[in-house]
């Protein structure tokens, strides 16, 4: 009975009914989706290496060694000698290796150094390859691959020419050395989409006339360095993967007790994990917002009822003089409330995915994040429940304001 009377109030209010329930379901919209953001964030965030084991570098702190490696930010303390390299490479838990070259950089993205191997052996998102959208890996000593961000800004195609500048913020240029581009990688939404790739002996060659930070005084051309030896001397960092995930611990120990230098090996999870934890300010910032603003959606619910009641005094009334205890008019509004906050729960969940279905693809493609298209967790469910006893709640104040308006008070005539 209370239902059903429930049930003809909001429709014989539709309009304002049904704005309220909509701008409330707005609001469960926004707040499931910026929790559908933020797991998918920390979740493309952990995922940005994946498939590595330890990564190997000079001993310093292992945000830092991860920042420089992985994301391409900072630079290192020291390099490792390659002499290290090969002695790591050579230990029989090593299943794979592959050697970061970082200091130089072209027009404000980094310019990484490394082998063939980092194409096969660098993985994300829970063991995705990195592809080539045009092109292929570097094949001569001065070609070059550039990640998506690097071809979209700076509108390059296969078969460019390109100079590197030597340093992170330098105006030097290795213009006597340039780059052929020969291959675009596809957006991965990580660090790799922000960087240019050329080989170790790339990295030896323009800078094999350098001497103190500048061209020695007999520069030596490209062609001469094709002729000359150009095994490294020393790498920044190097992605390990070994034999068995049994032996990674005394990998990663004997690497830290290596005693030809100081050396750090971390295990990417764990140093990932960290960092996350350095950034979650900015995700319980999100998480407030968003809280906020099915708070206020569901005060807008309030004032709505609170500023119909005048015009239903006479309603009440008649519910009075037919027989309705005061409680019956208590329970009708929270009724009503409650079905409010329930439609628009159902509402919010729908635009939800209506949104994630209709956005997923371009906000993997442009930003690299992966909203997954899932049930909703079992902490959305309680936020949704919440939300409908919230709604329920926040109903007392004009419900029983409507308790205490008396039976005379409501059939009073105001010409």
């Amino acid at each position: 009975m209370l239902l059903r009377l429930a049930v003809k109030s909001l429709l014989s209010r539709g309009l304002t009914v049904g704005l309220t329930i909509f701008a409330i379901a707005l609001s469960v919209a926004l707040f499931l989706g910026v929790e559908k953001i933020r797991t998918g964030a920390k979740a493309s965030f952990a995922d940005t290496i994946s498939g590595t084991d330890l990564i190997m570098g000079a001993r310093s702190g292992g945000i830092q060694l991860l920042l420089y490696s992985v994301f391409r930010v900072g630079n290192a303390t020291n390099n490792v000698t390659w002499q290290s390299y090969q002695d790591i490479a050579a230990r029989p838990e090593v299943d794979w290796i592959v050697p970061l070259s970082l200091g130089d950089s072209h027009r404000g993205f980094r310019v990484l150094g490394t082998t063939e191997a980092f194409f096969e052996r660098y993985k994300y998102r829970g063991g995705r390859d990195v592809d080539f959208a045009q092109g292929a890996v570097f094949d001569d000593l001065f070609d070059a691959v550039v990640g998506a961000d690097v071809a979209a800004e700076l509108n390059y195609a296969l078969n460019d020419e390109i100079v590197v500048a030597h340093g992170v913020a330098s105006f030097t240029e290795h213009d006597d050395k340039p780059f052929r581009i020969k291959g675009i990688l596809q957006k991965t939404g990580t660090p790799v989409d922000r960087t240019v790739f050329v080989s170790l002996q790339a990295i030896e060659a323009i800078h094999i006339d350098w001497q103190g930070g500048g061209r020695s005084q007999t520069p030596i051309s490209a062609e001469d360095a094709r002729k000359m030896d150009l095994t490294p001397k020393a790498v920044t960092a190097a992605l390990i993967g070994t034999q068995s995930r049994l032996q990674i611990f005394g990998l990663q120990r004997w690497i830290n007790d290596y005693s030809e230098e100081p050396l750090l090996a971390i295990l990417p999870g764990v140093a990932l994990s960290e960092l996350w934890n350095l950034i979650g300010v900015a995700e319980a910032a999100l998480l407030a917002v968003s809280v906020m603003v099915v708070v206020t959606a569901l005060l807008g619910m309030v004032a709505m009822i609170f500023s119909g009641l005048n015009e239903r005094r006479r309603e009440m009334a008649l519910l009075r003089a037919i027989g309705a205890k005061p409680r019956t008019i208590l329970g009708l509004l929270m009724t009503e409330a409650t079905l409010m906050s329930l439609l628009a729960v159902v509402l919010g969940v729908g635009l939800l995915y209506t949104g994630l279905f209709l956005a997923r693809s371009y906000v993997d493609a442009a930003f690299g994040l992966y909203l997954e298209i899932s049930l909703p967790t079992a902490r959305e469910y309680l936020v949704l429940c919440a939300v409908v006893c919230a709604g329920t709640i926040v109903s007392l104040l004009p419900a029983l304001r409507a308790y205490r308006l008396s039976l005379s008070d409501g059939m009073q005539l105001r010409l």
